[in-house]
């Protein structure tokens, strides 16, 4: 490993498209640097001895480093020597999804690495993404068949990043793994809930053809409680796992909402669009021409921007409960701390450019809808205090053809709770055994969203990785799965 490469070399990280020129598609706008670039962006690398990069420590309530605990300097020192199929090799031992992870996560390795406390941090992102395309261009990513059989069936319910985890590494382990599914295609929110110019759905296909080569059985438009109940899956499979997310969408709190259209959750959204991209037909939601409202500051909101503004929108408003975060690191904030600083995503950047302003207000939401023939025409905004009360005098009103509402989740969805008996927590996600994944008095398991709350893709498949160790435990009374 470079042991000066920090003091050689400035992070480069890979670059986007122009605003305007992405706006063209809903294509993917990462342009990966070149072999000589990663390479040296690798040896920035410290190779710390003890890697707070793979760490994954909650620290004020917030997690820093990654959750799956990459071998990051393993895999960055492989990279610098040009030893790349070893540095795939290191990569897939903790990441069955590097494809995924290296395009929509955000990076906490690089929040926590060391690089960041008077320098920027090194580029693990991007070397995660130039490892695993280069594998799949090489064909070094492979799935095979085990070559014996436990002789054991395992059924899992949603095919999001926590569920395929566990079916890969429980189908590699030999056992039967079949996958139900309620949409039309496998890939739960990678497939309907991020979109194409983040992570096109080639991606998605690229992995579930490998883990059907391999035996996973995908059972689609099949929704488990209403199609098969609990009783006949449990009758089909020796254990049963939960991966179906945490999708009951946060309500707005407004007036006149009541039989109004155009008023639609962010999800909802997200799939009509993905499914318009990929018929090539018109979507059933369509912002061409509107003025949009968005509530909320998420990722999941900026996805609203970016797809609406593909769509041709006429205007963008995004609204952020949450005061307006500083431009830096505050001093009680410090390295490694999770970074509580104003991100400007990439549809915001492409609304800036668009419209010559940030689309976003701070401390603003929604407290009524005006409509017109029953569509909706205009919101009332109100701004709001730190204890996100009205503030009085600051009502105004604006123009809104369109309202999308991304303002979270809160937790699993009636359907599936009531159907299938399950208990659940204060927040409404399923309640387990302590340290366990196991669904409490019950021979159920569950993992990702539905276990932890809505969170990130990198933490439902490292939720997928430990479910489907204490699974495999479960069904041999021993497991050899890295959990």
């Amino acid at each position: 490993m470079s042991e000066s490469g920090f003091l050689k070399y400035q992070r480069q990280p890979d670059a986007w498209k122009a605003p305007l020129d992405r706006l063209k598609s809903f294509d993917e706008f990462h342009i990966p640097a070149d072999y000589e670039t990663r390479m040296e962006q690798a040896s920035r690398c410290m190779h710390c001895g003890v890697p707070f990069c793979q760490s994954a420590i909650e620290l004020k309530g917030m997690v820093t480093g990654c959750p799956l605990h990459n071998l990051i300097p393993e895999w960055n020192e492989e990279l610098f020597n040009g030893n790349d199929q070893y540095a795939l090799d290191r990569l897939l031992k903790t990441n069955p999804f590097p494809e995924f992870t290296s395009r929509v996560c955000p990076a906490l390795c690089e929040k926590a690495c060391l690089n960041g406390v008077d320098s920027e941090p090194t580029t693990v992102h991007d070397n995660e993404f130039y490892i695993i395309e280069n594998g799949f261009e090489k064909g070094w990513v492979t799935l095979c068949p085990p070559q014996t059989s436990t002789g054991k069936s395992v059924g899992i319910i949603g095919s999001g990043p926590a569920g395929l985890a566990a079916a890969q590494l429980l189908r590699q382990r030999g056992h039967e793994v079949h996958v139900y599914e309620r949409d039309d295609k496998p890939g739960g929110l990678l497939q309907y809930g991020i979109p194409n110019m983040k992570l096109d759905k080639s991606v998605v296909r690229r992995r579930i053809d490998l883990m059907k080569d391999a035996g996973v059985q995908f059972h689609c438009n099949v929704e488990a409680g209403r199609d098969l109940s609990m009783e006949e899956l449990k009758n089909r499979h020796d254990a049963l796992i939960i991966a179906a997310g945490s999708r009951k969408p946060r309500p707005l709190a407004a007036q006149g909402m009541e039989n109004v259209s155009g008023i639609h959750y962010a999800l909802e959204y997200l799939s009509a669009s993905t499914k318009s991209v990929e018929s090539q037909k018109k979507p059933a939601i369509n912002a061409k021409g509107k003025h949009v409202v968005v509530l909320g500051g998420g990722d999941t909101g900026n996805d609203c921007i970016g797809t609406a503004l593909r769509q041709q929108a006429k205007s963008i408003l995004q609204l952020e409960v949450m005061p307006e975060p500083s431009e830096t690191r505050q001093e009680d904030n410090p390295w490694p701390e999770w970074p509580k600083i104003k991100k400007t995503d990439y549809g915001q950047q492409e609304a800036i450019v668009l419209f010559q302003k940030d689309p976003r207000l701070f401390s603003t939401t929604i407290n009524k809808v005006h409509a017109k023939n029953g569509k909706i025409c205009a919101v009332d905004l109100v701004e709001v205090d730190n204890h996100f009360r009205p503030v009085e005098g600051t009502e105004r009103t604006v123009k809104c053809d369109l309202l999308l509402i991304a303002a979270g989740f809160v937790g699993i969805e009636e359907g599936l709770k009531d159907s299938f008996h399950l208990p659940v927590t204060a927040r409404n996600v399923v309640e387990t055994e302590p340290s366990s994944h196991k669904v409490k008095n019950s021979s159920l398991f569950v993992c990702g969203d539905a276990k932890r709350g809505p969170s990130l893709v990198v933490w439902a498949i490292s939720q997928g990785r430990v479910c489907a160790r204490e699974v495999d435990h479960a069904l041999m009374g021993y497991s050899n799965i890295e959990g």
